[in-house]
């Protein structure tokens, strides 16, 4: 008699899973507390959510400072155009909901109401990326795409939470609006093993490397540094440039490490049309460098729904498949 054994299924808790690794050190609700103590000094924060409080870690602040915190409802043009309107009288709200419903169902409410008139209007944008399982309806996979070309707009993509921790005041002190691309929840903690403050509009070399740069932003970064180790044993000295800020950006760092014989390679958490990678090598091809790059991305493509973990190592976002990009690379460039 035979038994057939079959893998245990998945929990659907996989599919909303934090993206740190096993033992990997976090931060709780970063943005949250973040929010909330700098509404203890400053009496013109705001926090506002369209119904999504919990799961953009708005509800830290929506408990310290109740009074300050307005629930909109399902209604992610009402969130923005009331934002907007408290923005005119001189406060400062910071407005959360996921990003597929800031970029693709608020862009013309944020763009002619919040932009147009360069409102300090801070919009929050959860799960961006591959950050969720839950499939094209809620990844935010071409966020940054959307909004880079929207006038007077500051984007920023943290990779941990102590650049959500920092960015969050320098965030309410910028005159215009801003989109912060937000990790929520159990948020790794990276980059203060790196002598790493965060400065608005600022790239930041993280470590040296003479054989590869890696460009990267948002959860990337995290994926890169522990790229840089692994291509150790490979005898490869790797460097990793954190590019927080997509938008403005920050070429004379950045292109100052690209214009080197070294192999180059951008990492985003997002399609590589319309983000980082395409805000790299705009810059490159504009100041005349003649240099290659190479994308390590999400695809031009609609991704399945499924376990988080997968997602990354069917994606190529997973340290064992960079690691894998960048030799392939490196032995073209042998072989070329």
């Amino acid at each position: 008699m035979s038994t057939t054994t079959t893998s245990p299924r998945l929990k659907t808790s996989a599919m909303i899973a934090s993206f740190a690794d096993p033992g990997q050190r976090t931060s709780s609700a970063p943005f949250g507390r973040a929010l909330a103590a700098l509404a203890e000094t400053d009496p013109r924060i705001v926090g506002l959510s369209a119904d999504l409080s919990k799961y953009t870690d708005m509800h830290i602040f929506a408990k310290a400072h109740p009074e300050r915190f307005f629930q909109m409802g399902m209604a992610e043009q009402l969130l923005y155009g009331t934002a907007a309107g408290m923005a005119e009288t001189g406060l400062v709200p910071f407005a959360s909901t996921y990003s597929v419903f800031a970029a693709r169902r608020a862009y013309d409410f944020i763009c002619l109401d919040i932009a147009e008139p360069n409102l300090n209007v801070n919009i929050v944008g959860g799960l961006p990326g591959l950050t969720t399982g839950y499939g094209p309806s809620h990844q935010a996979t071409e966020d940054m795409a959307i909004f880079r070309g929207m006038p007077n707009l500051t984007i920023v993509d943290p990779c941990d939470a102590l650049d959500i921790e920092q960015a969050v005041p320098q965030l309410a002190a910028h005159e215009g609006p801003t989109y912060l691309r937000l990790l929520r929840g159990n948020v790794p903690m990276v980059l203060d093993e790196y002598d790493y403050t965060f400065e608005l509009g600022r790239a930041n070399v993280l470590r040296p490397g003479a054989d590869v740069v890696l460009i990267s932003s948002g959860l990337m970064t995290m994926r890169a540094l522990q790229a840089a180790e692994a291509l150790a044993a490979h005898h490869l000295d790797v460097s990793v440039v954190h590019t927080p800020t997509i938008k403005p950006f920050d070429e004379a760092t950045v292109l100052a490490e690209i214009d080197t014989p070294r192999l180059a390679v951008t990492l985003e958490n997002h399609t590589v049309v319309g983000g980082l990678f395409e805000t790299v090598a705009s810059a490159v091809v504009r100041r005349g460098l003649g240099k290659r790059v190479v994308p390590i991305g999400l695809p031009d493509a609609f991704l399945d729904a499924g376990a988080l973990p997968t997602l990354h190592e069917r994606y190529g976002l997973a340290t064992t498949s960079i690691v894998d990009r960048v030799l392939t690379e490196l032995r073209r460039d042998d072989t070329a």
